[in-house]
């Protein structure tokens, strides 16, 4: 009996031990204070505990769901509030004890402004994860008001660039790039729930989400983990003007002319494209990088002309790279990158044969583009003068080729070696001022990005009209530097081809192949036009600022 006391007053003992060294939770913050049901909330505080365990949390009495907790920690919690739960306090029961309370208020209760701001609309990031990562890194973003749809909303990470100044007194407002739909970032979108891909041109620093309502709260995100590093520098702004003529020749109406007219592209190292000016507005503004003007009821012997003008800044690139710390996934990127087309032969079994040769049983896809790089320098002969044929497999045959073929085949034999790969097209800019269209590649590599390749210059098919740094290359300088690095002297008016649908099932189309953007439709006449001439006008450099 008397060992039976002694049990139960240890078993006391320890009782009151435990709970005494259970320290009360305490709740110091919520976000939001005021949100809608069904949304998700962050408690920051102390003594949660480090696992939820038998511990829960409590929104005017009602618990939510076992699945409705994202996190758990001991000073932060991420918790759905149920989608019945009303307006009142909030409290985290853990280790039997109870926290103090917080006030949270359903929005749906909330008298709304008079004058109709949208309070408390804007997206609420709740949690990142991972919070580290590399281009490519697949991101899951929890949080609210992110909206159903993304429509104009976006996801935007820290830019930056070297300026090559130290002056301490100067102050550079921060710059994001936004996640790119090019590379597949955009992977699943909710009003509560984000995944996005780490794009190529971001670095450390804040994220944030923009949508109509607003900016959410900057997050810092670590970019770190690349194989190597990318530089941006020597910023370059150019203003560039460019006309396309239109002369009726016979028409009776009603009668359509639809023109499709590139801008240039924004990428990590061509920014901040605006319009300067223009002489009619367009009818679609910008679908994939591309401006549609509509002219309507033409009459014979009209005259009309659309002037564009636009002000972009070009970065040239630097990159540095650990080949032997890569590697490469099979992704959505990739299989869209690798694929063949009709200008793009990837599956050509010429190609695939020579390939192989080349690239033998080699698998870091760094090593495979540089060994076909070399040996198209090595064994083409590219002129700076366009070829009769734009046929790759028949250049790739004659071992003579152009910018143009050039580019296009160097992509193939890579997209054939399983490493996804884009043509480039744009003008280059010489040393006078004066620009000719031009073709280079990208290529990517996983956690790194995009690396930039340009064959003709590397094997100074085009060396003429260099700019003073290229001059004081060699031959080896020269063809190095054109592997993984850029200048500054180009403008990008596509990325990758860019397939365009038709206005009209019945309107007449019209290419333009080898032009300074790699799309398949540029006129389209439907209606009464019958006969028309058009000229598009070379691009013009109207201004350059260093």
């Amino acid at each position: 009996m008397a060992n039976r006391k002694i049990t139960i007053f240890l078993l006391a003992l320890i009782s009151l031990f435990v709970s005494c060294s259970n320290k009360t939770p305490v709740i110091s913050s919520i976000d939001p204070k005021i949100g809608n049901m069904g949304e998700i909330i962050t408690l920051t505080g102390s003594n949660f505990g480090e696992s939820r365990d038998e511990s829960y949390v409590s929104i005017a009495g009602t618990a939510p769901t076992s699945s409705s907790y994202y996190l758990w920690q001991d000073d932060l919690i991420i918790v759905r509030i149920p989608e019945l739960g009303e307006s009142g306090l909030i409290h985290v029961h853990a280790k039997g004890k109870k926290s103090n309370g917080v006030l949270f208020s359903n929005s749906a209760s909330v008298p709304r402004p008079v004058d109709g701001d949208d309070m408390g609309l804007e997206p609420k990031i709740a949690a990142i994860i991972p919070q580290i990562g590399a281009p490519g890194t697949l991101i899951n973003i929890t949080g609210n008001n992110f909206g159903v749809t993304r429509e104009n909303a976006g996801v935007f990470f820290s830019w930056d660039y070297d300026s090559g100044t130290v002056n301490p007194y100067m102050i550079r407002e921060p710059e994001f790039i936004e996640v790119s739909e090019f590379e597949m970032g955009y992977e699943y979108w909710s009003a509560r729930e984000l995944r996005v891909r780490l794009p190529d041109g971001a670095v450390s620093g804040n994220l944030e989400i923009r949508t109509s309502h607003g900016s959410s709260r900057s997050i810092f995100f670590d970019v770190s983990g690349r194989p190597g590093n990318k530089n941006l520098k020597d910023k370059r702004i150019y203003t560039v003007t460019y006309t396309v003529d239109i002369k009726v020749l016979e028409a009776t109406r009603p009668n359509t002319l639809y023109l499709w007219i590139p801008k240039p592209i924004a990428s990590p190292s061509q920014r901040n494209v605006s319009l300067v000016s223009r002489s009619a507005e367009p009818f679609v503004e910008n679908y994939k990088g591309v401006s549609l003007f509509k002219l309507d009821s033409l009459g014979s012997g009209a005259n009309q002309s659309v002037n564009l003008s636009y002000r972009v800044e070009v970065y040239a690139v630097e990159t540095g790279i650990r080949p032997l710390s890569l590697r490469q996934e099979k992704n959505a990127l990739t299989a869209a990158h690798t694929q063949s087309s009709a200008l793009i032969l990837s599956d050509s079994q010429k190609i695939k044969s020579v390939v192989n040769s080349i690239a033998r049983n080699e698998q870091n896809p760094y090593t495979k583009a540089k060994a076909i790089y070399d040996w198209i320098i090595a064994n083409m002969h590219i002129s700076n003068s366009p070829l009769s044929s734009d046929n790759i497999e028949d250049a790739l045959e004659k071992r003579q080729s152009d910018p143009y073929t050039t580019a296009l085949l160097y992509t193939a034999m890579t997209r054939a070696a399983g490493i996804p790969c884009i043509p480039v097209a744009g003008v280059y800019i010489d040393r006078n001022g004066q620009t000719f269209r031009h073709y280079w590649s990208e290529f990517w590599i996983d956690n790194f990005g995009w690396l930039p390749v340009d064959i003709s210059m590397g094997s100074g098919a085009v060396f003429d009209t260099a700019q003073p740094k290229q001059e004081t290359m060699n031959e080896k300088d020269i063809a190095n530097f054109y592997f993984g690095n850029m200048d500054n002297q180009r403008i990008a008016f596509s990325r990758g081809e860019l397939v365009l649908s038709q206005m009209e099932n019945r309107g007449r189309l019209v290419s333009h192949p080898q032009s300074y953007s790699l799309q398949n439709i540029w006129e389209e006449s439907a209606g009464g036009l019958e006969s028309y001439s058009s000229l598009w006008g070379d691009i013009t450099i109207s201004g350059i600022y260093q």
